[in-house]
């Protein structure tokens, strides 16, 4: 049986080559599904080994329902305090959007459409060795860069 709305979560992971670096900016366009649960866009390193989850220097989870965009990291295997201070919720059901995560020296700037969102202080170092972009939800990516 045909699965008509299979297009409904997308995943997309994408290495960052040579690590991330102060005035490095990522930039993530799309457009947002008509019925939006969640996006998660997170910046990690690889495993060390096999059975350990890679750091996370960030993620960033968008989630609609509550109109939140939630900001954390995790190291050594534990999620640290989560952060979800916004001025305004810039994400729209069917609507596309371009965020840029801004790599500076002590945080991530995010904007959105050209507007700042919220930053992140770096809980984690070296940032070079965060390599990977992941980003997974209810979205349809029309660039990454």
């Amino acid at each position: 049986m045909e699965d008509t709305d299979k297009k409904e979560r997308e995943e997309y992971i994408g290495a960052i080559k040579g690590g991330l670096r102060p005035s490095m900016k990522l930039v993530v366009m799309g457009i947002i599904n008509k019925k939006p649960k969640s996006i998660e866009v997170t910046l990690s390193g690889t495993p060390q080994e096999e059975e350990e989850e890679a750091d996370v220097g960030l993620q960033l989870k968008v989630n609609f329902m509550d109109k939140a965009v939630q900001r954390n990291a995790r190291l050594s295997g534990k999620w640290g305090p989560a952060e979800n201070t916004l001025s305004y919720f810039p994400f729209a059901a069917g609507e596309s959007f371009k965020m840029e995560i801004v790599c500076e020296h002590q945080q991530f700037r995010i904007l959105v459409d050209g507007q700042p969102l919220c930053g992140f202080t770096h809980r984690f170092s070296p940032l070079a060795s965060l390599t990977a972009l992941r980003i997974f939800g209810d979205l349809q990516l029309t660039k990454v860069a």
